[in-house]
């Protein structure tokens, strides 16, 4: 059976999913989505990619038993990446959404939190009327919807807008820079604060990056840091999915994991003795374990109440590797060439793992890192899980964005999008039908400039330092490695015209130069 004629209508689904679990309990028969969205992940920190430090079990299987995609791309940085997801958009856009500073909630008192919502909403930017988000799709066609984790939007958010993007429910961090520290001393629950008992630190613990006895000590203080994130949110995923199992919902878990700086309650036994990594590499491996243990706990979940077969879960990063187990002489930041000496520059010297000293391979072999451009910036794991619905194993090569995967589902739930998105449904890809258009391309910005792939693996980066364009093609040299443009002039006037369309006519709205 194909996603194809599953996803046709509703009343296709009805005659064609199980409406009674293993428990005998009545079932809807429109399929649970659960999104899981890892937070700064290299495609190569994935076992089913190449990682050998560790393994990622519950991840790999997703990939392994669900359709996979081996072009999916996210951008280059977090905010951008999740406003892109929710909104349908990409990010080179100056009118779709603000960018809003972080850590405006690290605030001595709860009641001074109410002053810093108002500043956030009254310099808010919304999209009209009709023009939905994501969870508005899904309400749309009768779902419930939730989000439990880092943050749904910009650097900081309110529950203000949180509602007015169609949330039924959150709970977690509403600001980018709280959210870096592990050990929250309260979190948005809804329309209330939650307070949490034994964490007392305002910014949540949040570690000092680039190893040194100081940081590691501080690292390992636990003064004020009892209770860890992500056990609270896996927590509160479980109580959702078992008080929803009766009604079709829409689960958001926009993780931390693996963002830095460093944190984690105790090194993973698989880790402990590794001789191979330093104790602040272990520690961060630890955190995608701690990831991989969460897919793990909601797959198990599924199936102790029979939802896996009206459930698809899906897992995806928004943006490419970073390294945040920086340590001198072995993998520095700022990123420094250990065969030259030299920092990287990502063009007359780009980041490859085996340059600048990372152990894990974390970009798998990509050149760059979070922030660019490159490969390595923006090329992302993304697969789609569904039991007995979709083909095992399979693996599409056209390139998707994850500003498609509004219009996917919009499709998916034959919701009409009233306004026309940058992002196209992919849904027929999971019928086989790949490779049809090689036209199809998708753009990005970063703090470098702005880039357009094709589906033909087509790619022209800008380079705003040196106000030059390199063209590559990422089918062939995905390593970034042979720069074509002088052989294929007219290829890259072609693709340097539809990417200034794409800017509003000024590369530089496709330069972000947030952290």
């Amino acid at each position: 059976m194909t996603l194809t004629f599953r996803f046709t209508t509703f009343a296709l689904l009805a005659a064609s999913v199980p409406v009674f679990s293993q428990a005998a309990k009545p079932k809807t028969a429109r399929p649970n989505v659960i999104y899981i969205y890892a937070d700064d992940l290299g495609k190569g920190m994935l076992s089913a990619y190449g990682q050998r430090q560790f393994s990622t079990p519950n991840i790999d299987s997703l990939i392994h038993h669900g359709v996979s995609f081996a072009n999916a791309y996210g951008c280059m940085l977090s905010a951008p990446a999740r406003a892109s997801l929710l909104t349908g958009y990409h990010d080179c856009h100056t009118d779709k959404w603000r960018i809003s500073n972080g850590s405006q909630y690290i605030v001595n008192s709860p009641e001074e939190i109410a002053a810093v919502e108002h500043r956030l909403d009254s310099a808010d930017i919304t999209l009209p009327s009709g023009d939905y988000y994501l969870p508005q799709v899904f309400k749309q066609a009768g779902y419930t919807t939730a989000q439990i984790g880092k943050l749904e939007w910009g650097f900081a958010a309110t529950r203000e807008q949180m509602k007015a993007h169609g949330w039924d429910y959150y709970y977690g961090y509403l600001d980018h820079v709280r959210c870096h520290g592990y050990y929250p001393p309260w979190l948005f629950d809804n329309g209330r604060i939650d307070t949490i008992v034994g964490n007392t630190l305002p910014n949540c613990g949040k570690s000092i990056e680039n190893e040194t006895e100081e940081t590691y000590r501080e690292r390992w203080d636990r003064n004020g840091k009892s209770v860890y994130s992500q056990d609270i949110f896996v927590k509160k995923i479980i109580q959702f999915i078992d008080e929803h199992q009766n009604k079709p919902f829409f689960l958001y878990h926009p993780s931390q994991l693996p963002h830095g700086p460093v944190s984690v309650p105790a090194i993973d036994p698989e880790l402990a003795n590794n001789p191979n990594l330093t104790s602040l590499e272990k520690e961060y491996a630890t955190m995608v374990k701690i990831l991989d243990n969460t897919v793990g706990a909601i797959t198990a979940e599924l199936r102790r109440l029979g939802m896996e077969e009206n459930t698809i879960v899906i897992f995806a990063a928004d943006n490419g590797h970073e390294i945040y187990y920086s340590q001198k002489g072995r993998c520095e930041k700022p990123y420094k060439n250990f065969e030259t000496g030299q920092l990287f520059d990502d063009y007359n010297d780009k980041f490859y793992s085996e340059k600048g000293g990372d152990r894990f391979n974390g970009n798998a072999g990509m050149a760059g890192l979070k922030r660019s451009n490159l490969e390595g910036g923006v090329h992302i794991p993304l697969a789609f899980y569904w039991k007995n619905h979709l083909s095992s194993g399979k693996v599409v090569e056209d390139i998707v964005s994850n500003y498609d995967f509004l219009p996917t589902m919009a499709e998916m739930l034959n919701v009409r999008l009233s306004t026309k998105k940058d992002g196209r449904s992919f849904l027929k890809l999971f019928s086989g039908k790949a490779h049809e258009e090689t036209s199809r391309y998708i753009v990005f910005g970063s703090n470098y400039g702005p880039a357009i792939v094709t589906n033909d693996g087509w790619k022209l980066r800008y380079y705003q330092a040196e106000k030059t364009f390199e063209l590559y093609n990422v089918r062939k040299d995905y390593r970034e490695e042979h720069n074509l443009i002088n052989q294929y002039p007219k290829k890259a006037e072609q693709l340097k015209a539809i990417l200034l369309r794409e800017c509003g006519g000024d590369l530089s709205n496709g330069i972000n130069k947030a952290g």
